[in-house]
């Protein structure tokens, strides 16, 4: 049984390593981490849609996406802040290596399908907002300060990580 399938097609990740010759791009996961993130991620969506919507002391929402190249949907869960309004949210690409994380990239492609769940609330359609300058320094205090973890790994990274404001339509 090949564990890249999906419903009896070869996956993406597997279709890029064909075409690169078998090896995957360095800084990326292999398939391993690709599987465990997988059964990490539905278990957490189960979590948050039985109310339970926390991940080492972090508020947790899913995100609702579609992939910017197979336009399957995807749900993702991701730690979220208080943004600058009482409905807005703030997420952070903050996985994905030497890349942003694939949710990111599908985010930013097809922004007008975005959706999210809150803890044992409905699916809420929301307009994603790539922060930048004056702004996004604001909001990175925000969450350096809510969660310290985040700046630390963002020390780490040769990447800057985007910061994202959702807001309700």
């Amino acid at each position: 049984m090949d564990t890249e399938m999906t419903g009896g097609r070869p996956t993406m990740a597997r279709k890029q390593r064909a075409e690169s010759g078998g090896k995957r791009e360095p800084g990326t996961p292999g398939a391993f981490s690709r599987w465990m993130q997988h059964r990490m991620n539905a278990r957490m969506n189960r979590k948050v849609r039985r109310g339970r919507g926390t991940f080492m002391g972090m508020d947790v929402l899913i995100l609702h996406t579609v992939g910017r190249r197979s336009g399957e949907r995807r749900e993702t869960p991701v730690a979220w802040f208080a943004g600058d309004d009482e409905d807005a949210r703030l997420i952070v690409a903050s996985g994905g290596g030497s890349r942003h994380p694939d949710w990111f990239a599908n985010l930013m492609a097809h922004s007008d399908r975005a959706s999210i769940e809150l803890p044992g609330g409905d699916t809420v359609r929301v307009t994603p907002h790539r922060l930048d300058g004056d702004d996004r320094e604001r909001a990175w205090q925000r969450i350096a300060t809510a969660q310290p973890r985040i700046a630390k790994y963002q020390s780490k990274s040769e990447r800057r990580y985007p910061v994202v404001r959702l807001t309700p339509r």
